[in-house]
């Protein structure tokens, strides 16, 4: 008899030769009555995490090309006229932050920064500020910037499971602006891809994708609230302080630190933003969004789409879907890697599937 493992390596090789990626529509897209999604920009390559510059004009990273790319709204009417290559010749470029007069980029081994001066101007030179960050495994590089001032990186694992070598590694590191001062901030943080602030309490609250091969539905994936020298458990510990199979140790799980909202494993959520905008209803203020690309490792597919995690005085309330349509059990037509908050308080999501930014507006 085959082994379960080799029979679900098997299932999934059949899925993903039979499965169909299609040409992504918004036709197919799903969101809440009184909410309209569409195009604000198409045939971007693989855009990945967002951000907008100091004169409020929207920038992507695209990782396959290696590039930066700005994408203006000249006339307002809610759709990109042009995409500009704003830098290039980047190594898998992921996160982007504006702070201080610089535009900072997370290659996947490094940390840089140029000087902006507005998006349809040279920007400065390239200033490499945090060199030779660990390169394999889990490679995006995520880049924000908090209340204090400095810089946080998250640096995934390199394995499913294993112990570190490299201590950066499942952390969430602490900079100065400038790259100096570089410390471990936070441990046990098997790949936490997305980072975002409460404004209100000012805490750094972080996405975390939890292993494979431990069935179609443990362990689950994570929103943490990130605190400084906490262990939030990976590879010994996941979830609620529990063991792991292999590397578990029951008395080091009590000292690890709980999600505070489990997701459906194997969702992989990635971009995070906590809803401060004035565009969607009332209700929806201080709500957190959470994009999730989709699985890999699971029998039947989950993710594809992007929810919404309700909040009530700073705390959970439960998750809901609030954009999806991107997969059904034979088709896929995207992956959501990000979600921002526009000016306006429109809420923009990344596709890498389809290289499309999609824009979500209240009436």
């Amino acid at each position: 008899m085959f082994p379960p493992k080799f029979l679900l390596i098997t299932f999934l090789s059949l899925f993903l030769f039979t499965s169909k990626t299609i040409m992504a529509s918004v036709n197919n897209l799903t969101v809440p009555e009184g909410f309209q999604i569409d195009e604000y920009a198409t045939e971007l390559g693989s855009p990945r995490f967002m951000a907008l510059s100091p004169d409020n004009i929207l920038f992507v990273t695209v990782i396959g090309d290696g590039t930066v790319v700005a994408l203006p709204d000249r006339n307002m009417d809610g759709k990109s006229e042009e995409a500009i290559t704003f830098i290039k010749g980047l190594k898998r470029p992921h996160g982007i932050a504006f702070h201080d007069g610089y535009i900072y980029v997370g290659e996947t081994n490094q940390i840089v920064r140029y000087k902006y001066n507005g998006f349809e101007k040279e920007h400065g030179e390239k200033e490499i500020i945090v060199s030779d960050l660990p390169t394999k495994g889990h490679f995006t590089r995520t880049v924000s910037f908090g209340p204090d001032g400095k810089m946080y990186v998250s640096i995934g694992s390199s394995c499913n499971v294993c112990i570190e070598k490299d201590k950066r590694r499942a952390t969430i590191m602490r900079f100065n602006p400038d790259g100096t001062g570089g410390e471990i901030f936070a441990t046990g943080l098997r790949n936490s891809v997305g980072l975002t602030w409460n404004s209100t309490t000012k805490d750094l609250w972080a996405t975390d994708n939890g292993r494979d091969w431990l069935g179609d539905n443990l362990p689950p994936d994570e929103v943490n609230i990130i605190k400084e020298n906490k262990d939030y458990g990976w590879p010994y510990c996941y979830g609620d302080k529990i063991p792991d199979p292999e590397f578990g140790n029951l008395e080091r799980c009590k000292n690890t630190i709980a999600p505070i909202v489990e997701l459906q494993a194997h969702s992989a959520p990635l971009g995070l933003t906590f809803y401060e905008g004035k565009m969607f209803p009332p209700d929806y203020q201080d709500d957190l969004f959470v994009a999730f690309h989709g699985s890999w490792n699971r029998t039947i597919p989950t993710g594809y789409k992007v929810v919404r995690v309700k909040m009530k005085d700073g705390e959970p309330q439960g998750v809901e879907d609030f954009a999806s349509g991107w997969m059904t059990v034979t088709k896929k037509s995207g992956r959501p890697v990000d979600v921002l908050v526009g000016k306006k308080g429109e809420l923009y999501i990344s596709d890498d599937l389809g290289g499309i930014i999609y824009r979500i507006t209240s009436q």
